[in-house]
């Protein structure tokens, strides 16, 4: 049976893939929370990509890339490559609302490279779209 933050962490996942902001923003809170208290560092790392992920759609930037950033060094430092592999292709995202093209080709193509080096294929292919 499913615990509570882990139908948490998989419906704020979800919806960051998703751009529902209404629905990161109901389960996000619940998620922190629980991640805290159980110092679940992946679970926090999903709930900041969440987090920026809505910022984003909301054009908070700078709360965005807060929020982005705490999570690729959450799983960067835990070596959870395809994780950081999609927060790096979010913060991709984020430099190219911020028309930060060169920036935004970075981010890409360090996300690529991080698929690549684990043949995840349809998100090396997502991210060479970008």
């Amino acid at each position: 049976m499913a615990h509570k933050h882990i139908v948490y962490m998989m419906l704020v996942d979800a919806a960051s893939k998703a751009n529902d902001v209404d629905t990161i923003l109901k389960y996000a809170p619940l998620l922190e929370e629980l991640a805290v208290r159980d110092s679940h560092q992946p679970y926090l790392a999903v709930c900041h990509r969440a987090y920026g992920v809505a910022h984003l759609i909301r054009r908070e930037f700078d709360k965005s890339e807060a929020r982005l950033k705490q999570a690729l060094e959450i799983f960067d430092s835990l070596g959870m490559v395809w994780q950081t592999g999609r927060t790096l292709a979010e913060l991709g995202n984020l430099a190219q609302a911020t028309d930060d093209i060169s920036r935004s080709d970075e981010w890409f193509v360090q996300a690529r490279e991080l698929f690549e080096s684990i043949q995840a294929k349809p998100d090396s292919e997502s991210v060479s779209a970008a």
